[in-house]
């Protein structure tokens, strides 16, 4: 019910489409008797536009998030595996071309294998299903394995679980697969701005792991608020920053989390 209830609040919350949406209102408002009311959306909407598209917002949000966990000491004791989070594969255009189609956050498959090959001991665990909301789809595990296999990856290394459609699920059946043992080490591989959520889901379910951050969609110094930044960039910043402050809250709200930002 949580994953459904997600699904739906984003659908109509995404901030851009929000905006937009308040705006058409405003206009539509416009050729009635609550002309006031509609120029008030307008502004609003005009407003809240502008805040995201013209300033560098979404990377206030973001960076935060980002460096909440820096990337572990490279003397780490040998993990016993090494968990990649889903959320890099597009299922979708990956079924319909024939080949594993990745997103902005390709880095967490990439360094799942950059890892494998250090750690050559080491679990490579994938978690990820179809976040289709009726589960439509195939599994990103599919796809995952796929790229896995065609870089090199020794199949008997890897294990893969799909049937996950969120960072909550993906931690829950993640635990049950591995059963993780006291003492053991396992790396958590997603992205950064997305580590802060997953690291306290995982805490929450007594599954202890070491975040290892990757895809960065900020700088982390003052180019993010100094250099012009493409609409584009900006819009996905601000998505995704919103959306991980309102993930963050939700899923404290929930007890999903024992804290609503957690810490190193």
């Amino acid at each position: 019910m949580f994953f459904v209830a997600s699904k739906i609040f984003w659908f109509a919350a995404e901030p851009i489409s929000l905006a937009i949406t308040v705006g058409v209102l405003g206009i539509l408002l416009g050729f009635t008797r609550f002309v006031p009311a509609g120029r008030a959306l307008m502004a609003g909407a005009i407003i809240a536009l502008a805040g995201g598209l013209l300033t560098p917002l979404g990377a206030l949000l973001l960076r935060p998030l980002e460096e909440r966990f820096p990337p572990p000491p490279a003397d780490i004791p040998a993990p016993a595996g090494i968990i990649v989070l889903g959320g890099a594969v597009d299922t979708e255009k990956s079924d319909a071309r024939g080949q594993v189609f990745l997103t902005a956050d390709a880095a967490r498959m990439t360094t799942g294998v950059e890892l494998a090959r250090r750690y050559p001991t080491a679990r490579l665990i994938f978690t990820g299903g179809s976040a289709g909301l009726l589960g439509e789809g195939p599994a990103e595990a599919i796809g995952a394995r796929k790229l896995w296999l065609s870089l090199g990856v020794p199949a008997e290394r890897m294990t893969f679980e799909a049937k996950s459609r969120d960072t909550w699920e993906n931690a829950l059946f993640t635990r049950d697969l591995v059963k993780p043992k006291l003492g053991e080490t396992w790396l958590l591989v997603t992205s950064a701005w997305h580590m802060p959520r997953s690291v306290g889901i995982f805490r929450h379910l007594g599954f202890d792991v070491i975040p290892y951050p990757v895809a960065y969609r900020t700088y982390g110094d003052e180019r993010d608020f100094l250099l012009p930044t493409s609409m584009i960039d900006k819009i996905i910043m601000l998505d995704y920053g919103v959306r991980e402050c309102v993930g963050l809250l939700a899923y404290r709200l929930a007890d999903k989390t024992d804290a609503l930002f957690p810490a190193p």
